[in-house]
């Protein structure tokens, strides 16, 4: 029998990487029996910098991840014009990134290209997923403490859910 999962890919970005916003999309979806019926979901994540190509997570950002069970293992690379042919959405962590990669978008490309936290669940569902809204941004904690870690997994958590549940009711219209 065929396989009749609708195909969706998700990149993440960041400025340097966004390996902590791909490894709790990709837990959640794995958390989520009900949505691997439906789809079939590849994440990757990039940055519109290329500071950290080639490497894996910071150790702050493992260590958020292993506290809370998600498992993560993710090699840093930058943001190429051939992800906005290859990706279905391109979800930005601040308003700086989704700024770049708007500028950066050509015009050949299929890519939803929106901020992570547009699918905020506090946000009302009309505009779920929406660049017209005041979404909140996921700041990049590289430069803070491990509360900044925490706070960004937290937001992560959140919009990740919110994007799954996105994607369950746009499928069901």
């Amino acid at each position: 029998m065929p396989d009749q999962r609708e195909k969706i890919s998700v990149l993440m970005v960041c400025l340097g990487r966004s390996p902590m916003a791909e490894a709790v999309l990709k837990h959640q979806i794995s958390q989520r029996p009900e949505i691997q019926e439906r789809f079939e979901i590849s994440v990757d994540s990039a940055g519109t910098g290329a500071y950290h190509e080639g490497d894996s997570a910071d150790s702050r950002t493992v260590a958020v991840c292993r506290k809370h069970k998600v498992p993560i293992s993710c090699i840093a690379r930058a943001v190429t014009k051939d992800d906005f042919t290859k990706f279905d959405y391109i979800l930005a962590m601040d308003q700086n990134n989704l700024q770049t990669l708007l500028h950066r978008q050509p015009s050949s490309s299929k890519s939803h290209v929106t901020l992570f936290g547009s699918f905020d669940p506090s946000i009302p569902l009309s505009s779920i997923g929406s660049n017209k809204i005041k979404a909140r941004a996921i700041d990049d904690p590289y430069y803070g403490g491990k509360d900044g870690f925490e706070s960004s997994f937290k937001l992560c958590e959140a919009f990740a859910g919110g994007f799954l549940d996105y994607l369950e009711r746009k499928e069901r219209r």
